[in-house]
């Protein structure tokens, strides 16, 4: 399953540097994971200071 950023993000950037694929980018409101790029590795979820990213 992919990961989703919740509305806690702060948009910091920092999930979107440690993302190894590049399915992370900054959305109107706050950062988005592209489902079909997301290969579910958690980086994002391991670097974000407030927990945002999760998986669906």
């Amino acid at each position: 399953m992919a990961y989703v950023i919740s509305d806690e993000c702060i948009s910091c950037g920092s999930c979107e540097s440690g993302c190894p694929v590049g399915a992370i980018s900054q959305g109107a409101d706050h950062y988005e994971i592209d489902a079909g790029t997301c290969i579910s590795c958690g980086a994002c979820a391991s670097v974000c200071p407030v927990g945002a990213p999760a998986e669906e």
